[in-house]
């Protein structure tokens, strides 16, 4: 309680149009007024002392949680799992964050998204490193690209990036082609980075509305496709509905 207090009074000390919010009394208030303001943060400088106590706060929070080493799963298929937990709290080399073309995380406080989800329990500096990523590149990322991070206050080691397709009426060719580009962009920047294990979520199935079965569907096909010439990898099918768990058995043939 201590740190979360320091936490929301620095941030809040941060703009005058916040000077008049009253630090909630119950925890979960607390902590969803910090996940709002970390939201809603812009990518700025801030100190060091801050930083540490986030850090702090947030690796704790995620070990209440309960962490997941993925090397403690069984895989369902030679260098291929099936998980269906929190990816925040998973153990391994890289996790996979679907994310928006401006690539500075989701500025909805609060929101559903794992864009928000990621970029809250890694912490502030993770905003800022996309942010001088997008600063050097110089436009918005593209469909079906992938960027490598630090994962900051996470359990894993890295974290990548991608923008899949947004499906706004008809499934059409060319939306599954940019997804299986997401996951063929994902797997080189990990075998470029000598990154061992890489959890994928169901890209683009949430707020870009690809429909979840022949989402999954390409990202199965795609992922065993790369794994016939690539040995030095293991890969991670996170869901965290059940209805995409369901999906992922039959199509792994797990039921």
């Amino acid at each position: 309680m201590d740190k979360l207090n320091y936490l929301l009074k620095y941030l809040l000390s941060e703009n005058l149009e916040y000077r008049n919010i009253a630090i909630p009394e119950s925890t979960d208030d607390r902590f969803a007024l910090f996940r709002s303001l970390v939201n809603i943060r812009a990518p700025k400088p801030i100190s060091e002392e801050y930083l540490a106590a986030e850090d702090e706060f947030l690796r704790e929070m995620t070990a209440q949680k309960g962490i997941t080493d993925y090397r403690d799963l069984t895989p369902v298929k030679p260098r291929v799992y099936l998980w269906r937990g929190d990816i925040t709290t998973l153990k391994c080399g890289a996790v996979v964050n679907a994310a928006n073309s401006g690539m500075l995380g989701c500025f909805c406080p609060c929101h559903g998204c794992i864009d928000n989800a990621i970029h809250t329990f890694a912490g502030v500096r993770l905003r800022m490193e996309c942010a001088e990523i997008m600063r050097r590149q110089g436009f918005e990322e593209p469909v079906g690209q992938a960027k490598v991070t630090g994962a900051y206050a996470l359990p894993c080691e890295k974290i990548i990036h991608t923008v899949g397709p947004c499906v706004g009426g008809k499934l059409t060719e060319q939306h599954r082609e940019a997804l299986k580009r997401c996951y063929i962009s994902c797997l080189e920047a990990a075998v470029q980075n000598n990154i061992s294990s890489i959890a994928f979520c169901c890209i683009s199935t949430g707020e870009f509305h690809f429909p979840n079965e022949n989402a999954a569907e390409t990202a199965v096909r795609t992922v065993f496709d790369f794994l016939q010439s690539n040995r030095d990898i293991e890969v991670i099918f996170n869901v965290f509905k059940n209805g995409d768990f369901q999906i992922y058995k039959r199509l792994l043939g797990t039921d």
